[in-house]
């Protein structure tokens, strides 16, 4: 401890797959390219899905893009499911999380069209709708996440009991 703060060096890794701040022993660096490549087919699968269902259900001029908005709130409670079982259960496999998470889910959420969603609309003239899609998406990915993380995490400790 320096100063009263905890030495950066001596903290966890946020991110157990991928930790930036050390050089990394010999046998994780390599398997990274395993994880890239988990992340790449994930990804690929993830982004395929998304662009399937957006071509299946496009959004009229003007109107709420309901695809979107439902692509990134089941994403996101999909990813507190995952996060529960891969960090609580399925701990000894270390490319789930990176093949699932980062990869499908990474690739099926979007942000980057809600974004162009958002401003398309405020374009257009829709500021209200623009508003009401960004509210909604926040509010329901955040309660997406919290409602599936928490259901799961009660469900593993009933189980584990």
């Amino acid at each position: 401890m320096t100063h009263g703060h905890l030495d950066p060096a001596s903290r966890e890794p946020i991110d157990p797959d991928v930790d930036l701040r050390h050089p990394a022993p010999a046998e994780v660096r390599a398997s990274e390219p395993l994880v890239v490549a988990a992340i790449a087919v994930g990804g690929a699968i993830g982004a395929s899905a998304r662009y399937l269902i957006g071509l299946a259900w496009p959004t009229p001029s003007g109107s709420l893009p309901w695809a979107t908005l439902l692509m990134n709130v089941v994403g996101c409670a999909l990813i507190g499911l995952l996060m529960v079982l891969v960090s609580e259960v399925w701990t000894r496999h270390r490319l789930l999380r990176p093949f699932l998470g980062t990869g499908i889910l990474g690739g099926f959420t979007t942000f980057s069209t809600y974004a162009v969603d958002i401003q398309g609309l405020l374009n257009d003239g829709h500021p209200v709708t623009a508003l009401l899609y960004l509210a909604i998406t926040v509010i329901g990915a955040l309660a997406a996440v919290w409602v599936t993380t928490t259901a799961t995490r009660a469900l593993v400790h009933r189980r584990s009991r």
